[in-house]
Order: structure tokens, then sequence, then C-alpha cells
């Protein structure tokens, strides 16, 4: 049989962790890459029976990187503790590994739940988002602080399974808005390092593009109430973003205030 390694990435994940862990018991090793969280998310893992290892957070490209680094079978599966694995993508993941004829690295789709309800459109499904089963050392990440770009090492066309794995990428609407906030900050120092500039109508004029994008042409109109709330979401992301990095670039300043005497 052959061996695989899990990693998790996580940070404050104490309330994810535990079921994300218990879906992928069936492997060999699993690795919870944590960045110092300040909640119990490593102590619940360690109790499970991964092996934590603490990574500074230097953006998710560099996190992924070196916990794949830390696995030490040939197979890596990726699973972000929102993330779920299913009996049918287990044993389809299993299967893979065992083929001789295997490609290097697969992509496997991904089924949202959000709101009560599988969200079907929206650009949720199959949400091929990156490769998460591979050969280690047949994927590497660029140093990106979000939305990390990547590079198949391998000369061979990757594959794509079929059985899904299962996200919750929003645990309530106050996550919907704590990630446009997170991830918008990150989006704003990652265009900064490419040298992009932003004005404030850019910003808006991006934003409604990303809504109308979503929710038009990615039927997420079609998703009901939970469709028009993740559109409404990658709106703010996407507008913060740029009007992140046109705070940044502007360097506004309060005017001055002298002290005040009798």
């Amino acid at each position: 049989m052959t061996p695989v390694s899990v990693y998790i990435i996580a940070y404050n994940e104490a309330e994810k962790i535990g079921p994300a862990i218990n879906s992928v018991l069936w492997a060999d090793e699993i690795v919870v890459a944590d960045s110092h969280s300040k909640d119990d998310t490593a102590a619940i893992a360690a109790e499970l029976g991964a092996r934590v290892v603490q990574i500074d957070f230097q953006g998710f490209g560099d996190l992924r990187n070196r916990a794949m680094d830390a696995c030490t079978h040939p197979w890596i599966f990726s699973l972000d503790a929102d993330e779920r694995c299913t009996p049918e993508a287990r044993d389809e993941i299993l299967a893979a590994v065992a083929d001789p004829g295997a490609a290097d690295a697969y992509y496997i789709p991904r089924r949202n739940f959000f709101m009560g309800r599988w969200i079907k459109y929206s650009g949720f499904y199959p949400d091929y988002r990156q490769p998460q089963l591979f050969r280690k050392g047949a994927l590497r990440f660029k140093d990106d602080p979000v939305h990390e770009e990547y590079q198949i090492v391998s000369g061979r066309p990757p594959g794509y399974l079929k059985k899904p794995i299962w996200q919750f990428p929003y645990r309530n609407l106050e996550e919907v808005v704590h990630k446009a906030n997170k991830y918008s900050t990150l989006g704003a120092e990652k265009l900064s390092r490419t040298g992009r500039h932003a004005t404030m109508w850019h910003a808006l004029l991006r934003g409604i593009w990303s809504f109308l994008h979503m929710y038009v042409l990615k039927k997420g109109i079609l998703d009901g109430w939970p469709g028009f709330i993740i559109a409404l979401g990658n709106f703010e992301g996407t507008f913060y973003k740029y009007a992140k990095l046109h705070e940044m670039q502007s360097d506004w300043q309060p005017p001055p205030s002298p002290p005040l005497r009798r």
C-alpha cells in the first residue's frame, strides 16, 4: 500500500480542525502546519494524532511549501481546515496513488456548503482550485501572501478526480466579512509587490465587475440568497483590496495638530 501524507494549514481553527483531521484518519501521516494559533488548534490536533509543526506566517505560498516539506511520504493530499474528505474521495485517492500509471498531480472537485445549502453555481462547483493530491516534489507555490500561484513540476499533464471533498468556506455571515477584510489586506500587499497602482474609481469598477462576474456570469443568482451574499462578499473583498492598495500608495496623513495652551 502506497503511504500518503496529509497536510492541513491552520490558524485559530479550534472549531474546524477536529472534523478536518477526523476525515483523514485513513492517511499514514497527518501534518498540521499551525502558525502559532492563540486558541486550542494545536492541542486538539495533537490529541487526534496529528504532528503539529509551527511555521511563522510569511504568506500562504511560503506556508504551503514549508508544510509540504514537513511531509515524509511519497504522496501528499492537501486539506484546508474548512474542508472535509468524504469516503468516496478517500477511496478514489487511494486508488489513484496505487495506480502504476498515476499522474503526478490531481485536481479534486469541492462541494461548498453555505447558509444551509449546497452551492451549485457562483463558480463554486466543481471549484478546481489547485492540485490537492500530488507526488512529493511535483508541486511548488510562489511566495505569494494570498491566492498563491503554483507550478506543477512535471512534464506530464495533471489528472482530475471525480469524487468531491466538502468545503465549509464561511462559518457564518460574520466570517464572510472577516475573510473579505483579511484577504483584501493580503491581496493589496500582493498587488503592491508587483508594482500595481490603483485609484478609488479603479477599486469601485473592479468591485462591481467581480460582483457581476460571480452573480451573473457564474450564475450565482441561481443559488438564491447564498449566491447573493457570496457575490457581495466578493465585491467587498475586491473593492477593499484595490482601495487598500490606493491607501498604501497615498499615505494619507491627518492635518497637523499643534499643542493648544491658554
